[in-house]
């Protein structure tokens, strides 16, 4: 197969072919099911995707949504935090979560002769979170202290002060964990609200991977749900609008004055979105200028000049708006000549484009990557949550490297083209080097 699988919200029943057999189900209740069986794997990993993430919070309580992931793990009306993490301990799986800026899953990987039980597990943490008082203000402080923590690496907080910049004035701007002083702030009811409004079966999909049946786990969550109220008539939530996000970008400059050993460097500006048609040609630009050893960026700044240890370039995407991006950390004086490099080759892809060979190597390396990831459950379980409240389609391995395949140099040539002429704003972290501001 080919070409992408379309997921319309008003076909209950879909059959797919790929690498396993991929089946989808809409409950009565409007709730996503998806599964993709792989013949041979005695193990599974299930994911519960819920279509909210850090973008769809209050602006002032803003943190919310991860608050409420941490919450989630903490006690049901029938089992305590120690309860579920001994579940998953006692048969050697694992259990974990994360918020992004448009959803949120929850998901775990076991052996195949646990699904039942992580699916009961999943249900009870997202239909019957307790979100007590007490682990409330305990979790308040852990999740202050993941901030405080990610505050203290220079890279991270380069790469989030760059997200303010390219999205100015946007959710897509704010930080997923929000800040100390809206942590510091938010209340358990405000939180409880962010829950009763968000979480429903319309919006969310579950997804399954590997040693799977989806007759199984179809009848196993319509049990569980019935028990706990949630199968009242319902459609599926509608997927995101793709239209385009209004952002008025400039070309900023931004220093962040941290003890640090190196000056830590973002520079870029607007990208795409994910659903447009140039991100598979993005997925080759990326290949050879910013991924691997290969890549320009890596040749020009660590092996011809040895300015850097760490290199690369980025591309984020989102339904209605995208970023990319070039990163270094060097040492504070050789910061303005690495930023001049790195601009300079965005100058040359923009002018030249990319050789026949660097896109032929281009290919083999996404080629490979996407194959070899694939062979996870957990990869799999993921693309399909994706697939589902993000794209609307389903890309087997075969369709997705044929969407390479197809991408010319032409193509290569027209984005990079288009990125370089976006505002560009530059972020650095680190000792204060006024001279980057005028590179």
């Amino acid at each position: 197969m080919t070409e992408p699988t379309l997921l319309p919200l008003d076909v209950a029943e879909l059959t797919i072919p790929a690498e396993g057999l991929v089946r989808r189900s809409i409950l009565p209740n409007g709730m996503r099911v998806l599964t993709e069986h792989m013949p041979g794997v005695r193990s599974a990993s299930v994911g519960f995707w819920v279509q909210v993430g850090s973008r769809d919070e209050d602006p002032v309580r803003f943190g919310s949504t991860h608050f409420l992931e941490h919450l989630l793990f903490k006690g049901t009306t029938t089992r305590s935090a120690l309860d579920i993490a001994t579940s998953f301990d006692s048969v050697g799986g694992d259990n974990n979560a994360l918020t992004g800026k448009e959803f949120t899953c929850y998901y775990a990987r076991v052996r195949d002769h646990d699904v039942a039980m992580t699916l009961d597990i999943l249900v009870d943490m997202i239909v019957s979170s307790v979100l007590d008082p007490d682990e409330f203000e305990m979790e308040r402080g852990v999740i202050r202290e993941e901030l405080a923590m990610a505050s203290d690496d220079p890279e991270d907080v380069a790469h989030e002060k760059f997200a303010t910049l390219v999205y100015p004035n946007h959710p897509l701007g704010r930080p997923i964990g929000g800040t100390d002083a809206t942590i510091a702030a938010v209340n358990r009811a405000e939180v409880l609200q962010h829950y009763r409004s968000n979480y429903g079966p319309s919006s969310i999909v579950v997804t399954a991977a590997g040693g799977v049946d989806h007759d199984m786990v179809v009848a196993r969550l319509g049990e569980a749900l019935a028990a706990a109220g949630w199968m009242d008539a319902g459609v599926p939530l509608p997927r995101r609008s793709n239209d385009l996000a209004v952002l008025t970008r400039t070309n900023d400059r931004l220093i962040v004055d941290k003890p640090t050993e190196q000056e830590n460097i973002v520079i870029g500006g607007g990208g795409i979105s994910r659903t447009d048609a140039r991100r598979y040609a993005s997925s080759i630009l990326h290949a050879t200028f910013g991924s691997g050893m290969s890549s320009r960026l890596f040749q020009e700044i660590r092996e011809k000049r040895g300015l850097a240890y760490s290199v690369y370039s980025f591309g984020d995407s989102y339904s209605d708006a995208g970023a990319y991006g070039m990163y270094v950390g060097c040492q504070p004086g050789k910061a303005a000549e690495a930023i001049r490099v790195l601009t300079g080759e965005l100058e040359r892809l923009a002018a030249d484009g990319i050789t026949s060979d660097e896109l032929e190597r281009g290919k083999g390396q996404i080629a490979g990557a996407t194959a070899l990831g694939l062979e996870d459950s957990y990869a799999r379980m993921n693309r399909l949550g994706r697939s589902e409240i993000g794209s609307g389609e389903f890309l087997s391995l075969d369709a997705s490297i044929a969407a390479v395949e197809a991408v010319t140099t032409d193509d290569v040539h027209r984005l990079a083209q288009y990125l370089a002429s976006q505002p560009l704003s530059l972020v650095a972290v680190g000792p204060v080097d006024e001279s980057v501001l005028s590179v």
